[in-house]
């Protein structure tokens, strides 16, 4: 079930909402264990399992594998003597990244060796609810988690606006919301300024990012002969679809976790805008950022670091600032944990080489930190956007040939216009498109964020500047009102054929 399909915002919704404020005003008159934040509780659970197997319900049995398995593995983990509990880790996270190979990489990997299997259906969110566990049995081990009773434990895993495509969630974050009584009560604030987000959501996935899709499938289905000027349109485009595409989804799941009382962490803050790479993975995709350093990226470079000292030599920034720590310390590290990233993406090349480049990126961006003059790049953001464009045409290219053909294309193998137009007609769409592309950058690099407008209202979403529209922010209102209203309208007239989110097959 997509958030942006009719069956969802016409039936599912209304239904879940509908269902959680009865739970919540009588649940209590069940007494007992069943009161209203139990009720309300269960029946989220019950919904969520509902929206996860309306897409494919041969797929349940294995999200309550995944949630079963790891619950009792939680439980073993907690109660286990210290020495047991980090081959009980190992042994659930063993289970968990073998249900992970098999869907997404196992055909592959057995295509390389000469042997041949059909890929298998690939379930939805299955990186996104493995990820979750794992980072909570992690925590449980290191003693940052506690042991959650069935009913917050399975809430957490399958609360359906993070089930498919995240955000990653962290215990910590989400955990502590379900003891406040003030949760399991519908609330009018929360279901207006939710709903707010999420039509705003809506409308940068069904009015920006969808329309794009034929330009850019058009562009990388003929990148053996495009001029410079169409495969910069196109890759360009798709830039700007992947953007406005995973910011909606972003939005929609915030949204939708703010309507049930729940506050979900940022995932998205205008990325396009950074002035590095650094400071770009620091905003697109924050929690699974946030995620592969405390998982990855730390341990990985603490153990470098420990090697180090152990064998009596610097540490620390100054064993950074030398060629043989700076190596061991910094770019092995992220070389590793980016590579890995790449692969989390899927199992072809184009995304190991996704991953590689961006991690050479961010190697070259510490050097630079280091040794660089300490003095800001100017054009510094349009040059990480065009860094990151780079790994845009690869992540998005179905081989690695269309990548090195599209990029080629970009540096004008092929000429470095467009093809001859003939017509009034032909100049036109060309003029139509480019004013399009440039009303959309415009957007990126212009408009307020969507937390920029909802500062007043979501504090979650952290805390941030009025930005280049100090008077545009949202308050409960008529005119604003009005502007849902309209906007929410727009959108539903442009649903159409509902398109799935980019990131739903990761």
């Amino acid at each position: 079930m997509l958030f942006n399909s009719p069956v969802f915002l016409l039936g599912f919704l209304p239904a879940a909402l509908a269902g959680f404020a009865a739970c919540g005003r009588w649940g209590g008159r069940w007494g007992g264990r069943w009161g209203e934040a139990r009720a309300a509780g269960w029946f989220l659970i019950l919904a969520s399992l509902l929206f996860y197997g309306w897409w494919n319900p041969a797929f349940l049995p294995l999200l309550g594998a995944s949630v079963g398995g790891n619950y009792a593995a939680a439980r073993a983990i907690a109660r286990a003597p210290d020495r047991a509990r980090t081959p009980l880790l190992l042994g659930a996270i063993g289970a968990d990244l073998g249900a992970l190979i098999y869907f997404k990489y196992l055909a592959d990997l057995l295509g390389v060796v000469g042997l041949h299997m059909g890929h298998p259906a690939l379930p939805l969110g299955i990186s996104f609810f493995t990820f979750t566990q794992i980072g909570y049995l992690v925590d449980l081990r290191a003693g940052t988690a506690r042991p959650e009773g069935p009913r917050d434990y399975l809430l957490f895993a399958t609360f359906f606006p993070h089930l498919i495509a995240g955000p990653i969630l962290h215990h910590r974050e989400i955990m502590p919301q379900f003891a406040d009584a003030a949760t399991w009560r519908l609330a009018p604030e929360n279901l207006v300024a939710g709903g707010s987000i999420f039509v705003i959501g809506l409308c940068k996935k069904v009015l920006l990012a969808d329309p794009l899709a034929p330009l850019v499938a058009a562009g990388f289905g003929h990148a053996a002969w495009l001029p410079a000027l169409p495969a910069w349109a196109a890759a360009g485009a798709y830039s700007l679809q992947l953007y406005f595409d995973f910011s909606g989804y972003s939005d929609m799941a915030i949204g939708l976790a703010r309507m049930f009382n729940l506050r979900f962490p940022l995932n998205f803050d205008a990325p396009y805008k950074a002035g590095s790479v650094i400071e770009y993975w620091q905003r697109w995709h924050m929690t699974l950022t946030r995620y592969l350093t405390l998982l990855l990226f730390n341990p990985l470079a603490l153990a470098a670091t420990r090697r180090r000292a152990r064998r009596g030599r610097a540490v620390g920034r100054a064993g950074q600032a030398t060629p043989g720590g700076f190596a061991a310390m910094v770019a092995g590290p992220i070389l590793l944990t980016m590579t890995l990233a790449g692969v989390w993406h899927g199992s072809g090349w184009t995304f190991i080489v996704f991953g590689l480049l961006h991690g050479v990126y961010l190697v070259i961006n510490h050097a630079w930190r280091l040794w660089g003059p300490r003095r800001k790049l100017p054009g510094r953001v349009a040059l990480t956007y065009l860094a990151v464009l780079a790994g845009a045409v690869v992540f998005r290219a179905p081989s690695l040939t269309v990548a090195g053909r599209m990029l080629a294309d970009m540096a004008g193998a092929h000429g470095p216009g467009w093809p001859v137009l003939e017509g009034a007609r032909a100049w036109l769409r060309a003029a139509r498109m480019a004013a399009w592309l440039g009303g959309l950058y415009a957007i990126v690099w212009l408009a307020p964020t969507t937390q920029q407008i909802m500062r007043a209202v979501e504090p979650a979403l952290g805390a941030v500047r009025a930005g280049p529209w100090p008077r545009l922010a949202w308050r409960c209102s008529a005119p604003w009102a009005v502007t849902m209203g309209g906007a929410a309208a727009l959108a539903a007239l442009a649903l159409g054929g509902t398109s799935e989110f980019l990131y739903f097959r990761f």
